[in-house]
């Protein structure tokens, strides 16, 4: 029986690297809580900022993406994107979407204008004048005008 050894035990009779490892996690979580694990992460989470520049995240996050991408399909990212969507609403009100909205518009004209001054230093002004893009206030009256006209003339049907 002495010949016999312990599934724990390596061919020398001694521990494996990984056997310890699990032993020492069971026993450090015997002895520490939630809050310790919490600490020790968020500070080998700052020392790992301190030492890599965004293009580290920027790369790890997109082998994840890729990564996840690969693994699962439309209705999990359906399903994720429900949940997010339902756990924002209920953590925050109607001023929260008008913010996000009025910036996202904001962005969007900003876009468009430089768009619209990039073409200026290409074209013409007479190219420029006859494609240009319509402006948001524009295509907001002509859709005013067009529903108006629409109303109208259901109302003169009946």
């Amino acid at each position: 029986m002495a010949n016999k050894r312990n599934k724990n035990d390596n061919k020398n009779g001694k521990m494996t690297v990984q056997e310890a490892g699990r032993l020492g996690g069971e026993a450090t979580s015997k002895n520490h809580d939630r809050e310790f694990y919490e600490e020790i992460g968020r500070k080998g989470g700052e020392a790992t900022a301190e030492n890599h520049g965004r293009e580290f995240y920027e790369e790890i996050g997109r082998k994840g993406g890729e990564t996840t991408a690969e693994t699962h399909g439309k209705e999990f990212f359906q399903e994720i994107g429900r949940k997010g969507g339902e756990a924002t609403s209920e953590n925050h009100g109607e001023e929260f979407y008008e913010e996000i909205g009025r910036k996202g518009g904001e962005a969007t004209q900003n876009n468009n204008n430089t768009n619209r001054d990039n073409d200026n230093n290409t074209r013409s002004n007479r190219d420029n004048d006859n494609n240009s893009k319509m402006s948001r206030e524009e295509a907001g009256r002509k859709g005013g005008e067009a529903s108006r006209r629409s109303r109208s003339s259901k109302k003169n049907d009946k």
